[in-house]
């Protein structure tokens, strides 16, 4: 260290855990402010208790630590945030362990009971192999924490999902970790008190109400946070787990519990049977954010829809069925009032009104936000000034929410002077004009965040004028997709008023014309791999009669008819209204895909060989020879068992769905499985002039194993794994082609083998990849191909840019977007409200 480096912070100063943690804070900035990945990876990893390794600083884990005040950190955390620090700062490696003594000492004076000194190193960074002499599975770790005979697995994968999809939300909502001090209830509770104020509530049911931008959707994350810091800080399981849901995605007429256990498999990945226990055990405690996204708009008669949901949380009932359940809700206020008016309400609810900021907060969040010698220190006593002056009542009444400050603040850091900002016309009433400030608040927005991030690769930077408009565009989209969503009984996942979800962007461009072009692409696709098969098999090759008194035209009328309905399914799903990308948010590891490669391939193999065998005996060795068959029969089983382990390694642990549910799910799309077997095994049975009999057993051996084998494809790629964690919204749609051509390739090496027997091999291997990429596409990315074709008539028209999925990083990166679980969301409904544009 430099002689004029100052030394690291005291602990021994600590008087109790709210300075011990303070005094955490100030190592890390002595540290020079190293990220939370930064001190995830020098933090090492520990062992669970299943014996796994895992982090021990896991990001959501430190960022909590780090703001709870009431008590102490566990030793295992304070040892490894200390190493990490010192080490990003190169502290002397051999001073390291002298700073971990203070430390320990300082926490040992304040816990009361002396804890032993450490008898192990600290932890190694993320490169080192891990130590021998780590914590023992006894020591409860913070991703992992819950270990006894008590531990549910279920339980435990949900609290670590939560965790870290609060955390991401938290973040996208806030840009950091300052907030406005909101306040609520009678007695000025705050929200580092909120874990406590609900825990004390008998029966825990709480409806939380506030005007837009009161804050209500930060107090419920912070409210399910804090109810996880207990189990995290003690490694005791919670009794329940508190999950926060989108009300906007409740259909109405659906039982509350079954749509309570669906949310837990499609936004946390639990399996289907898990879900349903958890929730059947009330081991969950909903946190129902936004019961007025249920009816957006201005409001035309009683909010039927929100009505509805309240009706059915008022019939959901603790374990004994005897007491009212533990549940959640934010609502607006003006929404609340319609409720009460209409003579509806949550039963046996103690309801909290969000209060407005008063001036002292403001100041306080304006003091925290912009410290003496901030470039934007100085505009404070502008703000204040207009808040104290002869105006200052309307200034007050359009700063009075977390939200509104916040738009203040980003216009002021971008350059805009607060005088501007805030003027009004002194004759005019007070909330007249608190409303022009708040719109000039919401015109400067967009503005001030292209202008506070520009942008940083392809090109030139944006300019506000394009992100407005494309904003105002996804703005309209989301309001017609409230409309279609109101008026379906089952919208697919997603179809909400507030949720962007990238496969469900493409009506942006056009929808008549985006579905035409689609049907157009997709009929080419599908007359391309049927000529390749058509040609690789030599179907036009009338040879004489099959043998039984069959000719070759027959032959020849069957295939075609077996290709035109194939084409039929094909253009059918190509016109349907809203396809779907399966396959979540899978993020499954390299071990674990080749593990499950190479079982498929295990399985495949016995199964191809016996698929030749059988084509051996129906074609009566006439076409090929039993090696040809055990080896033909074995490539394409290998191959295809391959394809279906890698994808059924992201489906293990999860359970998402049963073979009759996938049956039930997609009827059409597995008839074109089967008739694509079909037409598969029809060609070595003509080239073997098979008899009626065995013509009929070979096609419909084909159909069915085909048909089965789709069955598998729709299970597999459908489901999370025990080690998918958050992934990016646009996981499920790069999937889409990446499986589709996986499987068309796939199917065609099986083609390829059929092919072989009538023509040469160039031929051959031409018409397999050509048809298989084609099929492909047609086939198995239905989803992918019309969000392309979406985008880019979207972007021909002007209404989005041509790299629509680098301007939604950046509009997250701005805080204009926000991503909430596999969507993404307007930073404020406010603001998609004012950019939604006229009908």
């Amino acid at each position: 260290m430099s002689e004029d480096r100052p030394l690291p912070p005291d602990p021994a100063q600590a008087g109790d855990a709210a300075e011990f943690v303070a005094a955490l804070v100030r190592l890390r900035q002595w540290a020079g402010e190293p990220s939370l990945s930064r001190l995830r990876a020098l933090g090492g990893q520990v062992a669970a208790a299943d014996g796994a390794l895992v982090d021990a600083l896991p990001k959501s884990t430190t960022s909590h630590v780090l703001r709870q005040t009431d008590r102490l950190p566990r030793w295992e955390f304070v040892r490894a945030f200390v190493t990490a620090c010192l080490r990003s700062c190169e502290h002397p490696e051999e001073l390291i362990g002298g700073e971990l003594e203070r430390w320990r000492a300082a926490r040992a004076a304040l816990a009361g009971p002396a804890i032993p000194p450490p008898a192990t190193p600290p932890p190694a960074s993320c490169s080192d192999a891990p130590s021998p002499e780590a914590p023992t599975p006894e020591a409860p770790s913070p991703v992992a924490p819950y270990a006894g005979s008590d531990r549910d697995p279920a339980v435990d994968l949900l609290v670590r999902r939560v965790l870290r999809e609060e955390d991401r939300a938290r973040k996208g909502l806030l840009g950091g970790y300052d907030i406005a001090p909101v306040s609520f209830g009678p007695s000025l509770d705050d929200l580092h008190t909120i874990g406590r104020f609900f825990t004390a509530l008998h029966p825990q049911r709480l409806l939380v109400v506030g005007e837009s931008g009161a804050g209500k959707t930060v107090l419920a994350i912070e409210l399910v946070l804090q109810l996880l810091e207990s189990p995290l800080a003690t490694g005791r399981p919670p009794r329940t787990v508190p999950v926060r849901l989108n009300a906007a995605r409740w259909t109405p007429g659906r039982p509350f519990e079954s749509w309570l256990a669906e949310q837990l498999v499609q936004d946390f990945g639990l399996a289907a049977g898990d879900a349903h226990r958890l929730v059947r055990d009330r081991r969950v405690l909903p946190v129902v954010d936004g019961l007025d996204e249920l009816d957006p708009g201005p409001p035309a008669g009683p909010p039927r829809r929100a009505m509805g949901l309240l009706a059915e949380l008022n019939r959901y009932s603790d374990l004994s069925g005897r007491r009212a359940g533990a549940v959640v809700v934010t609502c607006r206020a003006d929404r609340h009032a319609e409720l009460r008016a209409a003579g509806v309400w949550l039963d046996n609810a103690t309801v909290i009104r969000l209060h407005d900021l008063s001036v002292e907060q403001i100041a306080v969040y304006l003091k925290a936000r912009w410290p003496d010698g901030h470039p934007c220190a100085d505009h404070r006593d502008g703000i204040q000034a207009a808040l104290s002056g002869p105006d200052g009542r309307a200034v007050h009444l359009a700063l009075a929410t977390p939200w509104r400050l916040l738009l203040t603040a980003t216009a002021v850091e971008s350059g805009a002077d607060p005088y501007e900002l805030l003027r009004v016309d002194p004759h005019a009433d007070s909330r007249a004009g608190a409303e022009v400030i708040a719109r000039r608040l919401l015109e400067a927005y967009v503005p001030a965040a292209t202008r506070l991030t520009p942008r940083a690769a392809y090109g030139t930077a944006y300019q506000p004028e394009q992100v407005r408009a494309w904003l105002e565009h996804m703005a309209a989209h989301l309001r017609r997709q409230a409309g279609h969503s109101a008026g379906a009984d089952r919208p697919p996942p997603g179809l909400t008023a507030i949720d962007l979800v990238p496969h469900l962007l493409w009506p942006i461009g056009g929808r008549f014309l985006v579905r035409a072009l689609h049907g157009v692409c997709a009929v080419t696709l599908a007359v391309v791999a049927m000529v390749a098969f058509w040609t690789g098999s030599a179907a036009g090759d009338v040879g004489g009669d099959v043998g039984g008194g069959v000719g070759g035209g027959a032959e020849q009328a069957l295939t075609l008819a077996l290709m035109t309905s194939w084409v039929a399914i094909v253009t059918g799903l190509s016109l349907s209204a809203w396809p779907a990308a399966a396959g979540g948010r899978a993020n499954v590891p390299r071990r674990r895909r080749l593990i499950g490669a190479l079982l498929g391939a295990l399985a495949g193999l016995p199964v191809g060989v016996l698929g030749g065998l059988a084509g051996l005996l129906l074609t009566g060795g006439t076409v090929f020879g039993p090696l040809f068959a055990v080896v033909a029969g074995g490539t394409g089983g290998l191959a295809l068992g391959t394809v279906i382990g890698l994808t059924a390694a992201g489906w293990v642990g999860a359970g998402r769905m049963t073979v009759a549910e996938a049956i039930r799910a997609e009827p059409i799309t597995l008839m074109g499985f089967g008739l694509c077997g079909a037409l598969t095994g029809l060609a070595p049975l003509r080239l073997a002039r098979a008899g009626p009999v065995e013509l009929v057993a070979g096609l419909g051996g084909a159909f069915v194993l085909a048909f089965a084998l789709g069955v598998v494809f729709k299970i597999t790629t459908g489901g999370w794994s025990m080690d998918a964690e958050l992934a990016h919204p646009r996981e499920a749609l790069h999937r889409n082609p990446t499986i589709g051509l996986a499987f068309g390739l796939t199917g065609g090496i099986a083609a390829f083998l059929v092919f072989v027997m009538s023509q040469d091999l160039v031929v051959s291997l031409l018409c397999a990849v050509v048809g298989g990429a084609s099929f492909g596409l047609s086939f198995g990315a239905v989803a992918w191909t019309r969000t392309m074709i979406g985008l880019i008539v979207a972007a021909t028209r002007g209404l989005l840019p041509l790299r629509l999925w680098s301007f939604l990083d950046w509009a997250c990166e701005a805080r204009l977007l926000r991503v909430s679980g596999a969507t993404y969301q307007f930073r404020h409904r406010e603001l998609q409200d004012f950019l939604t544009p006229a009908d």
